[in-house]
C-alpha cells in the first residue's frame, strides 16, 4: 500500500533532506552559486592584491588560492547534495544534536554580520554620492534584501540571474578601460607597492570567502546529483571568484584605491557602480541571510522563514556599527569557521553508512568536534607560519580523529 507523502515543515526543507522532486538542474544551481561568489567585497580584496603584488605573483596567488577554496567548497558540495541536508543538520551528526548549536552560532553570527556589512557597504558610499542620510538607505536596502531572502531558494535564483550578468559586464568594462588607459597589465601592476608575498596573497584569496564557503551545503543540497553540485560549486568558487579578484585588481592597481566602489567612481562609472554593485551585494546578502536563518532555526527549533526575518532585522539595525567595527572580528572568524566544514566532511567520510541509513545523531555532543573548532580556531589565529584556514582545518581534523579513536571507537 502506498504510504502518504510526508509534508515538509517549509518549502525550503530546513529541517529535513531535500526530496528528489525538489532538486534542480545545472543552470539553476550555477546561477545561485555564481551569484553567491560574485561579491563586491571580493573585488575590494582583488584591489588590495593589485596594489600589493606584481602581475605574475597575483596570477599565482589567485590560482593557488582558488584551487584550495574550490577543493574545500567542492567537498562540502558533494556532502550537501549526497545527503540533501543543510550545514546545520549535517553538524547535528558530526558535532552531536546539542553540540551542533556551536557550529550554528558561529555560522549564523558570521553570516548575519556579513549581511549587515554588505548593506552598509552599499548604502554608505551611495548616500555619500547622492548626498542623503546613510541611515535611510541602510533601512531601505536592508528591508528589500530581507524581503527577497524570505522567499528562499526561488528568490535567490531570480536575484542572481539578474545581477550576475550585470556585474560581469561592468567588471569586464572596468578592467578593459583600466588596461587601455594604463598601458597594459604589466605596466599597471608595475606600480604595485610589493607589500604582499605570494603566501599572504594566497591567504587573502582563501580568507575572502572561506567563511561563506562553509555554508555551501545550504544551497547545493538542491542539486539533482553530486556532479552538478560539485561542478557548479567549483566553477563558481574558482572561476567566479577569480573574475572578481581580476576586476578589482586591475582597477585597483590602476587607480591606487582599494575600495571597488571608489575605484569605479574614479573611472567615471559612478552611476553604473551604484546600480550594479548594489545588485551584486544583494545576491550575496540574500545567501548570507538565508544561511543565518537556517542557523537560527537549528538553535531555536523555530521555522526558517521567521528566523530569516529576524536575521535581516538584526543585521539591518546594526549595519553601520557592523561596517565600522565588525570586519576585524569577521577576519578572526575566517579562521574559526573552516574547522566546522572540515569536521563535517571528515565525519561524512568516516560514517557514510549512517548518513545513507538516515540514522539520528549518535550522541548529544561530540567532544572531539568541539575541541577541533576551539583548538583549530586558536591555530588559525595564532600560528604565524603557513595559511591560517589550512592550519585551522588540520588541527580540527586531528582533534576529531583522536576523539574517534580514543573515546568513541567502541560506540562506533
Amino acid at each position: 500500500m502506498a504510504q502518504p507523502k510526508k509534508m515538509s515543515a517549509d518549502s525550503d526543507f530546513s529541517q529535513e533532506a531535500v526530496p528528489s522532486e525538489a532538486r534542480k538542474g545545472f543552470w539553476s544551481m550555477f546561477v545561485v552559486m555564481m551569484g553567491f561568489t560574485f561579491f563586491s567585497a571580493s573585488m575590494s580584496v582583488g584591489a588590495k592584491l593589485g596594489n600589493g603584488l606584481d602581475l605574475s605573483t597575483f596570477i599565482w596567488a589567485v590560482v593557488l588560492g582558488g584551487v584550495i577554496l574550490g577543493a574545500y567548497t567542492g567537498g562540502l558540495a558533494y556532502v550537501g547534495c549526497d545527503t540533501g541536508l543543510t550545514l546545520d543538520l549535517l553538524a547535528q551528526r558530526s558535532f552531536g544534536s546539542a553540540g551542533s548549536k556551536l557550529a550554528s552560532v558561529l555560522i549564523a553570527f558570521t553570516q548575519i554580520g556579513w549581511f549587515g556589512v554588505g548593506v552598509a557597504m552599499f548604502a554608505i558610499p551611495a548616500a555619500d554620492l547622492l548626498h542623503i542620510n546613510p541611515v535611510i538607505l541602510v533601512a531601505i536596502a536592508g528591508l528589500c534584501m530581507t524581503a527577497s531572502a524570505y522567499f528562499g531558494i526561488k528568490a535567490l535564483t531570480i536575484v542572481s540571474a539578474i545581477s550576475v550578468p550585470l556585474i560581469a559586464v561592468l567588471g569586464v568594462y572596468s578592467m578593459v578601460l583600466s588596461t587601455l588607459e594604463g598601458g597594459g597589465l604589466t605596466a599597471i601592476f608595475s606600480k604595485s607597492s610589493g607589500s604582499l608575498t605570494l603566501l599572504s596573497g594566497v591567504g587573502l584569496v582563501i580568507g575572502s570567502f572561506v567563511s561563506g564557503g562553509t555554508a555551501t551545503p545550504n544551497f547545493v543540497r538542491f542539486a539533482k546529483n553530486n556532479s552538478i553540485a560539485v561542478a557548479t560549486t567549483v566553477i563558481a568558487f574558482f572561476l567566479g571568484n577569480s573574475l572578481m579578484f581580476a576586476f578589482g585588481a586591475v582597477g585597483g592597481a590602476f587607480t591606487g584605491k582599494d575600495d571597488i566602489f571608489y575605484v569605479m567612481i574614479a573611472q567615471g562609472l559612478a552611476v553604473p557602480a551604484l546600480v550594479v554593485l548594489g545588485a551584486n551585494i544583494w545576491t550575496t546578502n540574500n545567501n548570507a541571510l538565508y544561511t543565518g536563518g537556517l542557523g537560527l532555526t537549528n538553535i531555536t527549533g523555530l521555522r526558517q522563514k521567521p528566523m530569516t526575518l529576524v536575521s535581516g532585522l538584526v543585521g539591518t539595525a546594526a549595519a553601520i556599527w557592523l561596517y565600522n567595527n565588525f570586519v576585524g572580528w569577521l577576519n578572526f572568524l575566517n579562521a574559526t569557521l573552516p574547522p566546522v566544514g572540515a569536521i563535517v566532511m571528515l565525519d561524512y567520510i568516516l560514517h557514510q553508512a549512517d548518513y545513507r541509513a538516515r540514522k539520528s545523531p549518535a550522541r548529544a555532543v561530540h567532544w572531539g568536534a568541539i575541541a577541533g573548532v576551539v583548538l583549530g580556531a586558536a591555530a588559525g589565529n595564532f600560528i604565524t607560519v603557513g595559511i591560517a584556514s589550512i592550519n585551522a582545518m588540520l588541527v580540527a581534523c586531528a582533534c576529531y580523529l583522536l576523539a574517534e579513536k580514543l573515546i568513541y571507537a567502541k560506540a562506533n
